[in-house]
């Protein structure tokens, strides 16, 4: 009621015009932070998201020794960064690996485990020798203060809905999942 009160007043001074527009700035601010903070949360650094899109460009890029850096202790099974790196490098070769492009979806954390869907098109001689595209989840756990990989599986066709919902047509274009 008083703003409804200084609001009649205010037009016949101008006060109104200069109320509404700052109600219009204010209301325009809120929302541009509202998106910049929903969309900057996966492109933060450290995010679970961040570590995935790392991880995923680091395989693609043959650089297994950035990569080690973003995996668990259990995903190296304890071995020192020399012989996982060796190692890695020999089966990606042996299997003709080949990631084409990754787009990695925003992530859910529950119970202290984070889960981050990803799309990956690649190609290698024994299991996806087609080049089909797969649907991924990565589990990653908190070590030293960090996110690391954990596991990476295939998603299931009958779970596919719940980690990749269908995006309202809507939606803005600047908060769609990053390609690489």
């Amino acid at each position: 009621m008083l703003v409804r009160g200084i609001e009649a007043v205010g037009s016949r001074t101008g006060l109104g015009r200069h109320m509404s527009r700052a109600r219009s700035l204010s209301c325009w601010l809120t929302v541009t932070a509202a998106i910049f903070v929903c969309g900057a949360r996966a492109l933060e650094s450290g995010s679970p998201e961040d570590v995935v899109t790392r991880y995923l460009g680091a395989l693609k890029e043959g650089r297994f020794d950035a990569a080690y850096d973003l995996v668990s202790k259990g995903m190296t099974q304890g071995k020192p960064r020399e012989v996982w790196v060796k190692e890695q490098k020999a089966g990606m070769a042996w299997a003709d690996v080949k990631i084409f492009d990754f787009t990695v979806h925003p992530g859910r954390i529950e119970d202290g485990k984070a889960y981050v869907p990803n799309v990956l098109s690649s190609q290698d001689r024994f299991l996806n020798q087609l080049g089909l595209t797969e649907h991924e989840l990565y589990t990653l756990v908190r070590e030293d203060g960090a996110w690391k990989v954990d596991s990476q599986i295939i998603v299931a066709p009958a779970d596919i809905p719940k980690w990749f919902p269908n995006r309202a047509p809507t939606e803005a274009k600047g908060n769609e999942p990053r390609t690489h």
